[in-house]
């Protein structure tokens, strides 16, 4: 089988392609048939050393954490699914040498979750990472909800900062449909409509109005659940808008690894700011995102596409290094890789 590999730390130049031999799976995992690979910027950054350093836990990585395809085979042990069912990926290659960046992956059969009828292998690849994120983003608030569904989250407000990146994305959509008000903060007008085209109730741009005098006119009581991507820089405008027992949800570093926060303002709510990396959240939380995810997607509430607000950029698996700095150029929407026909 073709596979994408690397064996040192670096830029996207040390990923080739390879013949490697197919995988067979173990006690509790299947094997995956990958049609479509997902790229996010946890794959690059593990790629080029931010993970691993400068060394790599295995001899040899196939990158990549999210995808979608048909499961072909079946460890013993496992009877949650079968040859021939359509699955979404997330997490492939946390703690394995091999992600989907490859013809065929072997996973733990955790890791592979059964799509609903009508979905497609796009939308499954554009899950995990970024799904999932946004839910457990979403479900950190002291007084809950700690699972969402329909009318989960009626009465709270929601602040999406970045709402046309892919965690953003599906944080909007996984919000509107539990039924919050949502806010995105934009740079653009063309980032503005791909929010809204998302679910969002409302755009504000930082770049040419004041953010929290807007977001206090739409939301006077503050916003109860903020799905922050860059605290560094919006340290000041999230202390401005909380609500009182309102939450941070910092699942990113963007603009840097060190913030300075306001005390007072946040003293004054009994803020409270919860960071998130989805790799040491538990199994336990990872469960109940995989759920509540799939049940989403029975709704059809989490489709991609650019009217859907998440635009689709795609490459070869032969061009799996120029998807990786498409990722890390910053690329607006979801990055796929085509592996192979449905």
């Amino acid at each position: 089988m073709r596979s994408v590999v690397y064996s040192k730390p670096g830029d996207s130049s040390v990923l080739t392609v390879e013949e490697r031999p197919l995988p067979q799976p173990g006690r509790g995992e299947v094997r995956v048939r990958v049609v479509v690979s997902g790229v996010n910027p946890t794959d690059w950054k593990a790629r080029a050393g931010g993970t691993y350093g400068d060394g790599l836990p295995f001899p040899e990585i196939t990158p990549n954490q999210d995808g979608a395809g048909v499961v072909d085979a079946v460890g013993e042990g496992v009877d949650t699914l079968h040859e021939g069912d359509r699955v979404w990926l997330y997490m492939a290659a946390a703690s394995r040498p091999t992600g989907t960046a490859q013809e065929y992956t072997v996973v733990p059969a955790s890791r592979a979750v059964a799509l609903p009828e009508g979905t497609s292998l796009d939308v499954g690849a554009s899950l995990g990472v970024p799904a999932m994120t946004a839910h457990r983003a979403l479900t950190t608030h002291e007084d809950g909800p700690s699972r969402l569904a329909p009318g989960a989250l009626e009465g709270r407000t929601v602040l999406v900062a970045g709402g046309a990146g892919a965690v953003g994305h599906a944080a909007i959509q996984l919000a509107r449909w539990a039924g919050a008000t949502v806010i995105s903060t934009i740079s653009s007008q063309e980032k503005a409509a791909l929010a809204t085209a998302a679910g969002a109730h409302h755009t504000v741009n930082y770049r040419d109005e004041d953010a929290a005098a807007r977001i206090r006119e739409i939301a006077p009581d503050g916003v109860d659940i903020v799905v922050e991507v860059s605290i560094p820089q919006n340290a000041q405008l999230v202390a401005d808008v909380l609500a009182n027992h309102g939450v941070v949800s910092i699942y990113a570093n963007n603009g840097g690894d060190e913030a300075t926060l306001p005390i007072r303002p946040n003293m004054s709510v009994n803020a409270r700011y919860q960071f998130l990396l989805l790799y040491t959240i538990g199994d336990r939380a990872l469960s109940a995102a995989a759920e509540d995810v799939t049940a989403a997607l029975r709704d059809g509430v989490l489709p991609v596409g650019e009217d859907a607000g998440l635009p689709l950029t795609r490459f070869a698996l032969e061009d799996t290094a120029a998807a990786h700095d498409a990722v890390e150029g910053d690329a607006v929407g979801k990055v796929l890789i085509d592996v192979a026909g449905e």
